[in-house]
């Protein structure tokens, strides 16, 4: 019986590589052109262009330059996310946050040179920083609640701004230290989380002290609509003249 001819072998199927993502592209792209000309020359068609998209494409992606920069806050939420574990759940707060910190500053290491040159402009905006500071809120919200750290008490609200603002204290060092053991940023944040330590308790005994007050408060708030309605009550039936029951 004759062979049958071998059949040939069977190509394996091509793997292509996953499209990049466009918006990473075009926050690459700005960072890119920012480490090497003024952020005020900087416009749309540049982004565009570097990161080979067209225009009406960017503006499906970020509808401004300052909505570019948000995107590498969410790029950066995702990279520090996604690195977070277990391993340091029983560590102090303290020590969660100096971790926390240094891992957003690894995620924002390929944009660093860019930053250096955006944000002495952003800081002479206020405009542009309250609407940064925003961003930044909801960005710390998940951040801190990656380690373990409230957000949603009372308190949450001073936790979240004090963390933005310890991180954005720690940049500005963090920014300028180029050696490889960031020794001046990590005296900068073991400082900044001592204060911020010290401002926190501070907040947490006045917010005891306080509670009395604020129970008082309540009640004398709750009550005296009741006393109104009451009184508006009196006054009506004063007036009323009633049907015989029937």
């Amino acid at each position: 019986m004759a062979r049958k001819p071998a059949s040939p072998p069977t190509a394996e199927p091509s793997v292509s590589a996953a499209p990049a993502d466009p918006r990473r592209l075009v926050v690459g792209a700005l960072f890119k052109l920012a480490a090497d000309r003024p952020w005020d020359e900087i416009e749309l068609t540049d982004i565009a262009t570097e990161a080979g998209v067209s225009l009406a494409a960017l503006r499906n992606l970020f509808p401004s330059k300052l909505a570019i920069l948000g995107g590498l806050t969410r790029i950066v939420d995702e990279a520090v996310l996604a690195g977070t574990s277990d391993d340091l759940a029983a560590e102090p707060a303290r020590e969660r946050m100096f971790d926390l910190v240094m891992r957003r500053l690894d995620a924002l290491t390929p944009y660093k040179e860019g930053l250096r040159k955006i944000m002495p402009v952003l800081r002479r905006d206020p405009l542009t920083l309250a609407a940064l500071n925003r961003a930044s809120v909801n960005s710390w919200r998940y951040m801190l609640a990656s380690v373990g750290i409230p957000t949603e008490d009372r308190l949450g609200p001073v936790r979240v701004q004090g963390a933005v603002l310890l991180m954005a204290r720690v940049a500005e060092t963090w920014l300028d230290d180029d050696e490889a053991e960031q020794s001046r940023t990590l005296a900068r944040l073991d400082r900044e989380l001592k204060t911020a330590s010290w401002v926190l308790s501070r907040a947490e005994d006045l917010h005891r002290l306080t509670a009395p007050l604020r129970g008082l408060a309540r009640a004398l708030c709750s009550a005296r609509p009741r006393v109104r309605r009451r009184e508006r009550g009196d006054a009506d039936r004063r007036g009323e003249d009633y049907a015989p029951a029937i």
